[in-house]
């Protein structure tokens, strides 16, 4: 466990990780106030529904569009803006005076954080030595994994308690403090080297580039898309699961939305030991084999018990190959374009869950819950095998784009 917690010795991964801590709790606490907000103001699954898009849509919207913001501006100074940022919209909220205004600032807090996240873990390489990265992952991916599963919770109690306000108020503070911990970090520590544009578009078109001549790169858009395919329709027919074939009510979804979360904590705590003992293609492999067992058992289980067990499985798999996804990315591209890569794969992925959100929506009633969690389960065997064989290639060195992507330090 000491060894694990290496990275967190230096100063200022220290602070990125307390800055993450909050900032992810924050984040997800005041998720659940939104669309409680929003369902008590208009109780209608179309605007509840539009709180939750676009929780992830500016996500899509940074990775295709905006990416080279990332590597062209200083990465400690975006992160401390997207905080700023935040506190602005959660200080806002409570005077909103209709569910549209609430929508509209949850797009702008959501904007933000997609500048955030990929700004966290593209600086994570240059904050700590090369073979403690695996290690520095896990950390970062763990404490949003347990804030996944603990912020919910207190924001539904808190909510319930004092209302959305309150939530809200919590949140800004959260930013704040998030934002004073960013300040003591050296902008160096984050950001070795910053790409100097050629025009916007190009510098864009560069980063697409990147990714699809890097066979790591690329491992995690096949792999890790063809899993978002399954793992979106799994995701519509997860309630239908636990309350009608399982009969389990709201409390068998709980179960099982609690236990892949749990799942998924266990994943990344344990990757780096998996990471060194298989390497990032075998460890990507076994990752997405382990989700594929884990959808597949909960497919074929005969009640929410055992369901929750197997999800479980699936999110300890999930959570290694989110591992392996992100070790990938660093490894194996330069500084001045890691940006870029992070946040076009991330955005393409969140396209293919969306894509088999509304697949699995569409097929749900003719098919049936299990079918869909048995069609998420081959898709993720595919991704299995499409990961290890193409993650084979992450012994070539970092994508050198020279030319393509001139850098000033």
């Amino acid at each position: 466990m000491r060894r694990q917690l290496e990275p967190l010795r230096l100063p200022g991964f220290r602070y990125l990780f307390y800055a993450t801590l909050g900032s992810s709790l924050g984040t997800l606490l005041a998720a659940i106030a939104l669309a409680i907000d929003v369902k008590d103001r208009t109780n209608s699954g179309l605007w509840v529904g539009g709180v939750l898009v676009v929780e992830f849509l500016p996500t899509i919207l940074v990775g295709l569009l905006l990416g080279p913001l990332l590597d062209r501006l200083e990465r400690r100074s975006l992160m401390i803006a997207a905080d700023l940022l935040r506190v602005g919209v959660f200080v806002a909220l409570p005077f909103a005076n209709s569910a549209a205004t609430v929508v509209a600032l949850a797009l702008v807090a959501g904007l933000a954080t997609g500048f955030f996240r990929p700004a966290v873990f593209a600086g994570v390489p240059n904050m700590v030595p090369e073979d403690e990265l695996p290690r520095a992952n896990a950390i970062l991916q763990t404490v949003e994994n347990a804030s996944w599963a603990v912020g919910p919770l207190v924001g539904g109690l808190l909510t319930a308690a004092a209302g959305p306000s309150a939530a809200y108020a919590i949140n800004a503070a959260s930013f704040v403090v998030s934002a004073a911990l960013l300040r003591r970090i050296d902008p160096r520590d984050l950001q070795s080297e910053r790409a100097l544009t050629r025009g916007h578009w190009r510098d864009l078109q560069d980063g697409f580039a990147s990714v699809m001549r890097s066979r790591p790169l690329l491992a995690v858009l096949v792999a890790w898309g063809v899993a978002s395919l399954g793992m979106g329709g799994a995701n519509v027919a997860e309630v239908f699961l636990a309350k009608n074939t399982f009969s389990a009510g709201d409390l068998g979804y709980g179960l099982l939305y609690s236990a892949i979360g749990a799942g998924l904590v266990l994943g990344s705590a344990w990757s780096p030991g998996v990471l060194e003992r298989l390497g990032p293609a075998g460890a990507y492999g076994l990752a997405l084999a382990v989700m594929a067992v884990g959808y597949l058992s909960t497919a074929l289980s005969p009640n929410v018990w055992v369901a929750g067990v197997t999800c479980a499985v699936a999110g300890i798999g999930n959570g290694l190959a989110v591992a392996c996804n992100a070790l990938l990315v660093q490894r194996s591209t330069v500084d001045a374009m890691l940006g870029r890569a992070l946040t076009f794969v991330m955005s393409a992925t969140y396209v293919l869950v969306g894509v088999g959100t509304g697949v699995g929506g569409a097929l749900l009633h003719q098919v049936g819950a299990r079918w869909i969690w048995g069609a998420a389960a081959g898709c993720l065997a595919l991704a299995s095998f499409a990961g290890y064989g193409i993650a084979r290639g992450l012994e070539e060195p970092a994508l050198d784009v020279g030319a393509a992507a001139p850098a000033a330090h």
